[in-house]
């Protein structure tokens, strides 16, 4: 059992307002989004063909979920781990324009999750958006502006939380500090990849940590990312610190997509050379793709750090070990 139990805790709502909460976070969330970035929502696939490209494989060991269909010969589905590809042959095929993008909820499994706790489960749910790009904005400027409205779209839903509840007080800093991967090795070499998020977020509570996927002087990663959507010097990761569980917590990975050359030198340094044949990536390395940026916001993430809540699955409903049910049932803590 991985769950912590963080000392006095109580739950600040009832399980009926707790719904009534998520659902005013949800609602009020994804339309600070959309005005803040030029967003139109958009249906997106629970599965995708296994033979596409257009599936996520994470840090290359996640097994997806597939399976066959019985009114579709020879066809093998798979549940999407993320919509990063799939957002943006989207965009082309739904004639955006530069300037304006898309989101929708994207539903994946992740069956091979090391540990289920507080902040981890099979079931994942996320905003994910994707939004046209021009050229002179593949930059960090961009990036780091894009990253400032997310973060004012984070906070002003805190404060309609907090009208409709009272009770609910989210802390959420408006103040973003910027740092990269190879800048926090430099700090802290002698730290794992997390302890160096979790020393950091502790003193800068709203963080974007920067170029994720690239080797380090060490030789290391700070963490996996695949070559084929992000690019590794125009990524990060949003964390804020969650004072309930004293600890930081990633809310968002997104970044400036993969050009032509970029997807070019990462699928080589990657050694995922075969995947140059897969229709998505061919389509991106002979420029009929739109350049773009995109993320995903997890959304019970969002929900338990705006209602100050100590375990996920308080906010959505999942699996969990009986030793883990019988913990949080012991300490009030309600499982969806």
């Amino acid at each position: 059992m991985a769950v912590v139990i963080p000392d006095g805790y109580r739950t600040r709502l009832s399980v009926y307002d707790t719904q009534r909460a998520i659902v005013l976070i949800k609602e009020s969330f994804q339309n600070h989004l959309a005005k803040a970035l030029s967003l139109k929502r958009v249906s997106a696939p629970l599965f995708v063909k296994a033979d596409s490209g257009l599936n996520d494989n994470l840090n290359g060991v996640e097994r997806p979920v597939s399976f066959d269909i019985l009114g579709v010969d020879g066809v093998t589905c798979e549940i999407v781990q993320s919509l990063a590809k799939w957002k943006r042959l989207a965009l082309k095929r739904y004639e955006f324009y530069p300037g304006n993008g898309l989101y929708t909820d994207m539903n994946a499994v992740r069956r091979d999750e090391p540990v289920l706790d507080n902040l981890h489960s099979v079931y994942v749910d996320q905003w994910d958006w994707e939004k046209i790009i021009t050229r002179d904005q593949r930059n960090m400027d961009y990036l780091y502006e894009t990253v400032r409205s997310i973060v004012l779209a984070i906070a002003n839903t805190g404060d309609d939380l907090h009208w409709e509840f009272p009770q609910i007080q989210p802390k959420i800093s408006r103040d973003v500090t910027f740092i990269s991967s190879q800048e926090l090795e430099d700090m802290w070499p002698e730290l794992t990849p997390q302890q160096r998020e979790r020393r950091f977020v502790a003193d800068h509570p709203t963080t974007f940590i920067t170029q994720i996927g690239k080797t380090l002087k060490s030789g290391t990663r700070h963490d996996g990312r695949a070559p084929d959507y992000d690019d590794w010097e125009l990524n990060g990761d949003l964390f804020f610190w969650d004072y309930v569980l004293d600890r930081e917590i990633e809310l968002s990975s997104m970044g400036i997509r993969v050009d032509e050359e970029s997807m070019d030198r990462q699928l080589r340094l990657s050694g995922c050379e075969e995947r140059r044949d897969l229709p998505f990536h061919k389509m991106l390395l002979n420029g009929e793709l739109p350049l773009t940026m995109g993320g995903g916001i997890g959304q019970s993430r969002l929900c338990m750090l705006l209602m100050g809540c100590a375990h996920i699955g308080e906010v959505q409903s999942g699996i969990w070990d009986e030793e883990t049910r019988t913990v949080c049932e012991e300490n009030g803590i309600f499982l969806l």
